[in-house]
């Protein structure tokens, strides 16, 4: 019997960190601009490799034609348009691209070709859908909280922080305006708004603020309360209200010498390299999710936390592991049919279904990602 195909769209940090995992059952290919990435996968993995550019998408759509499931890991700014083509293509689709734009305006679309895509199927957003779906469905729920964040294991001045995503992706969170969801009502923010100080075993006290995470929750979930904030080491906001106030994240051009040029194109450019991960550079992943509500007509509160550190055996990073293994457990139940929603399927929809539920976190356990869950 023929493997399922899969491909991999983007083979950065995280794309391959996928194609990896998915080449242990299924016969897998990538797909990249970045020809050295591609030839290090297909040397040391197995992995079929081919060139091609995302933002052309009649060659978009000539690549995945032979593929059983294709799977995003495309900058935000190019996911919108790559899930759509996708969709067109026929195909069923899980993917990780922090796009801006709202990828429920493509569940029509997806309904009709008769397609299943699971956007936003990350670690957060993602995991925390996940979560909150299940006990959604088996409890009252009037509170959701998610705090999280990547950061790397030792603080650089001047940033304290590495990137495993393209650097406008990340610089996207300090700039869209922040939703969250206060006694029912619809709360809008500026991004970086409402600073804390918080505390976490064996990390220490880190920054958290208020950051547009909530996503497809804010229309699915009706729950009187939801929030999802970001966590840094304490003092990023600073520097990051300076760069955000002083322009450098601005979208519309400035002329240079003649030259139309989008101040965040040059501050991405410059960042890249700041941000970058060296080879062996230790990162975690910490988040905390908080589930209350009632339960048996009594208060019900339940907490899960992460704290994943880079895999020293294999040199994977752990936003990579965190991020690109929930992707994976669920390309692993849309590729054995045990999804059976069409249209957009925001991940909330997935923890509807204990046992998806249980083998998501069973499929992460054993690749050394827990959550380690407490009651009360």
């Amino acid at each position: 019997m023929n493997k399922p195909k899969v491909v991999v769209l983007g083979a950065g940090l995280v794309g391959s960190v996928m194609a990896i995992d998915l080449s242990e059952k299924y016969e897998v290919t990538s797909v990249d601009r970045d020809e050295t990435i591609l030839e290090t996968l297909h040397n040391h993995h197995g992995i079929n490799a081919i060139v091609a550019d995302f933002s052309d998408t009649n060659q978009l759509k000539k690549v995945i034609a032979p593929f059983d499931l294709v799977i995003g890991a495309v900058p935000g700014f190019l996911g919108f348009q790559v899930t759509k083509a996708v969709i067109e293509s026929g195909k069923n689709m899980v993917d990780i691209s922090f796009m801006p734009e709202d990828f429920l305006e493509l569940d029509e679309l997806a309904k009709e070709k008769n397609v299943t895509v699971i956007n936003d199927c990350g670690v957060a957003p993602g995991m925390g859908n996940i979560i909150l779906g299940y006990h959604h469905e088996r409890m009252e729920v009037d509170t959701y909280e998610c705090l999280v964040g990547g950061l790397p294991v030792v603080r650089e001045w001047p940033y304290e922080y590495k990137a495993v995503f393209s650097p406008i992706d990340v610089i996207e969170e300090y700039t869209r305006l922040a939703r969250y969801i206060q006694n029912g009502e619809m709360i809008v923010k500026e991004a970086l708004s409402d600073p804390e100080l918080i505390f976490f075993d064996k990390i220490g006290t880190l920054e958290s603020w208020n950051s547009d995470g909530l996503r497809s929750l804010a229309r699915t979930m009706k729950i009187p309360n939801m929030i999802e904030k970001t966590l840094r080491y304490p003092g990023c906001i600073e520097y990051l209200r300076v760069l955000k106030d002083s322009g450098y994240f601005s979208y519309d051009p400035v002329e240079i010498n003649g030259l139309q040029i989008r101040p965040i194109d040059m501050t991405s450019k410059l960042l890249f390299d700041k941000w970058k991960l060296k080879p062996g550079e230790e990162d975690f992943t910490i988040m905390r999710i908080v589930v209350a509500g009632k339960k048996d007509e009594k208060d019900y509160k339940i907490t899960y936390d992460l704290l994943d550190r880079y895999d020293k055996e294999t040199s994977t990073i752990s936003m990579a592991r965190t991020t690109g293994f929930t992707c994976t457990a669920v390309a692993n139940l849309l590729l054995n049919e045990k999804i059976e929603e069409k249209g957009i399927c925001p991940p909330e929809y997935l923890g509807k279904n204990e046992d998806n539920f249980l083998f998501i976190m069973k499929y992460l356990a054993e690749r050394g990602v827990h959550y380690h869950k407490t009651i009360g």
